[in-house]
């Protein structure tokens, strides 16, 4: 049996009309979410991981449950050897006329696409490339007459032909969604206050304005939401109290001691009482001066509202999940859960299914590699407990926590050897241990990885944000290899804008895993 990461208690944690906060918990990043009737749909940045941008499904805002993912076959995405940091950047899924949309940028690969499908759980068309345009978080709108506009935001991450870093502002065109031409040259609207990096626009109609919303300040500390409005999609857009609007940004953490921080990117919804949210990416930092965010950026929402034609929106509050979150998977399904993902390949191009099984045929490659031989599932709570069953036979592998190809840890078996092993920054530490007869039960190791609290006994012990304890055994039998410092697996460390994925790996020969089991809590 296969079981999809599910939460026993699925409420808010504290009575009330609290909204849960992470919405969605661990590395899903840059949300955009859209109504449809009484039913909502969800999808979220993906990077170098495949399959890309998930969709996710809730009648109510709260319940969340993954229906697939828009890009799912080879093609969709020029992935195979994109560049860390590319990928399947901050898509928008939008609805019209019975069709679902979403336009993403696939950064340093295809460019601008449009995929489109009937049904938000598959299969999506092959990706229609924008023509002769490139930015990133691109947004999608319709006006009265049904033109559609792009708004974007001009960072050129696939032309190839611009200076790295350079940044046009957020620009606009309007385009042919069937053929992917542009009916406009891009043109610049609003680009906020003068904050750095102005981007994720989204744009609305609401009574009688258009309201542009964006992120600015950078999606790191100083991370906002800021508003404007004008009287025709394209503008042109007025904000701030001169002309009786808030202060900008209407939303952010920046320069507070709240526990969700980076808070912006955010998308407007209508929630199903008649009021409206916010739904907006936001980390979790941890360590005594909220230093390191080891899940990355994550799914959070908030409570919005008109007042005086503007929007307005209240802090970001963390209220986590009650109960335990739990991942367990047999893989004794025909297909792995659509939890499962790889790096720059699908997970079905390098595991397969047989007997209970999960098998991996290593390729001499470590995690270090372009393409590893990995499957992996994110990791969703401070606090967890993650094992496994390996079966190396004559081959070697394990099992990971990886952000990068440069920040990884992991614990792996063969040849008679267990070894904890630390990366971070091409900078490597190993720890070693025979592989005792007590410690193999049925020709198979249990391998354990747990991320837990740091021992806060003293300042410099209490700043990082976790331990990762590295594992082999159990009960009695157990053996633990090392506890590695957390903070060097976190989005601030790392850089990288994904999260940290617990992952199977194979580095040579046919490695079987089987009981896989993920537990964490708040």
């Amino acid at each position: 049996m296969t079981d999809t990461i599910r939460t026993v208690t699925a409420g808010p944690a504290e009575a009330g009309t609290a909204w849960p906060n992470p919405l969605i918990a661990g590395f899903y990043p840059d949300p955009s979410v859209v109504k449809v009737g009484s039913d909502y749909y969800l999808a979220t940045s993906t990077f170098e991981y495949l399959p890309g941008i998930p969709v996710f499904h809730s009648t109510d805002l709260v319940t969340w449950t993954q229906l697939g993912h828009v890009v799912e076959r080879p093609g969709q995405l020029a992935s195979a050897h994109v560049p860390t940091l590319g990928g399947a950047w901050a898509p928008t899924i939008r609805h019209r006329g019975g069709v679902f949309y979403v336009v993403v940028t696939d950064a340093m690969g295809r460019g601008m696409l449009i995929f489109s499908a009937t049904d938000p759980a598959g299969p999506w068309s092959d990706g229609t490339l924008i023509q002769g345009i490139h930015g990133i978080d691109t947004d999608l709108a319709w006006d009265e007459e049904g033109l559609a506009y792009i708004t974007y935001s001009g960072l050129d991450v696939t032309s190839g032909d611009a200076p790295t870093g350079e940044h046009k502002g957020i620009l606009q065109f309007t385009v042919d969604l069937d053929t992917g031409v542009p009916l406009s040259s891009p043109v610049s609207v609003w680009s906020g206050t003068g904050l750095k990096f102005p981007e994720a626009p989204h744009l609305y109609q609401h009574g009688e304005h258009w309201y542009l919303l964006i992120a600015e300040g950078g999606t790191e500390r100083g991370h906002g939401i800021s508003v404007a409005r004008g009287d025709q999609p394209y503008g042109p857009f007025t904000a701030g109290p001169e002309v009786g609007g808030p202060i900008n940004p209407i939303l952010s953490a920046r320069s507070t001691s709240r526990p969700i921080q980076n808070t912006g990117h955010g998308d407007l919804v209508e929630t199903p009482d008649g009021g409206w949210a916010l739904v907006m990416l936001g980390m979790r930092p941890t360590g005594m001066t909220q230093a390191f965010s080891a899940l990355g950026r994550e799914t959070f929402i908030t409570s919005a509202r008109w007042e005086n034609g503007w929007l307005a929106a209240d802090p970001v509050i963390l209220n986590p999940r009650i109960g335990e979150t739990l991942f367990t998977d047999d893989f004794t399904g025909e297909a792995l859960a659509p939890e499962w993902i790889a790096v720059r390949r699908y997970p079905a191009e390098v595991a397969t299914l047989a007997g209970g099984r999960l098998v991996l045929a290593g390729e001499r490659t470590t995690l270090d590699a372009e393409q590893p031989v990995l499957v992996g599932v994110r990791q969703r709570n401070p606090w967890s407990s993650t094992s496994v069953r390996v079966e190396p036979g004559s081959g070697l592998g394990g099992l990971g926590v990886r952000y990068d190809e440069d920040h990884h840890y992991e614990i792996e078996v063969g040849d008679g050897i267990v070894t904890a092993r630390a990366c971070v920054a091409g900078i490597r530490q190993e720890w070693t241990t025979k592989l005792a007869p007590e410690l193999v039960v049925d020709g198979a190791v249990t391998l354990g990885l747990d991320t837990v609290p740091p021992d806060a006994t003293s300042m410099l012990s209490g700043l990082t944000s976790d331990l990762v304890v590295l594992s082999v055994g159990t009960g009695a039998a157990r053996v633990e290899l090392a506890r590695v410092d957390g903070r060097y697996l976190s989005q601030e460390t790392a850089a990288s804008f994904t999260g940290r994925v617990l992952v199977l790996y194979a580095v040579r020969g046919e490695v079987a895993f089987a009981a896989f089991r993920y537990s964490g809590t708040e």
